[in-house]
């Protein structure tokens, strides 16, 4: 389900909501991008689930939903780190606040190169269905499901 409706952004909504929701994103890209496992590790909750089989289908891949914080960092990060340079970059974010809870959809544009060959990579337009709860005055994001709208490159190749 994603975020389309037009007045539940902003009715009775603080806007600071919808900032610090979007951040959660922006944490978990630029994270990823610096391979920064406190910044990444900060956009998740404890027993946060992240879902790429829709967009990892598109090329034939089927990977596991990942589970819980820890695994999350150590399985993006140990499989990146050393090997794949990444930059992603978000866009269009749309959020819905419903107390505690909302729900965030966006589309990121991911570029993944091989670091030992640039040559060998795949750039990937995300759209991500993303609900999060509110911890103090932070959003963290508790499920995150990734489909692939469209990629070029062989991500076969970067993702192994």
């Amino acid at each position: 389900m994603y975020v389309t409706e037009t007045t539940a952004l902003t009715t009775g909504t603080d806007p600071r909501d919808r900032v610090e929701a979007i951040d959660a994103l922006y944490r978990f890209a630029l994270g990823q991008d610096l391979k920064d496992a406190g910044l990444f590790g900060s956009a998740f909750t404890a027993d946060a689930t992240l879902d790429f089989r829709p967009a990892a289908a598109r090329w034939g891949a089927e990977p596991p939903v990942m589970t819980g914080r820890d695994a999350i960092v150590t399985t993006i990060l140990g499989s990146f780190t050393g090997r794949v340079d990444t930059t992603h970059q978000v866009a269009n974010p749309r959020v819905a606040v419903d107390g505690d809870t909302a729900r965030l959809t966006a589309l990121v544009e991911a570029q993944h190169l091989l670091t030992a060959d640039h040559s060998v990579h795949a750039l990937l337009k995300n759209l991500y269905d993303v609900e999060l709860v509110r911890d103090g005055d932070r959003w963290l994001m508790r499920h995150v499901r990734i489909a692939n709208v469209w990629y070029t490159g062989d991500p076969g190749a970067v993702f192994g």
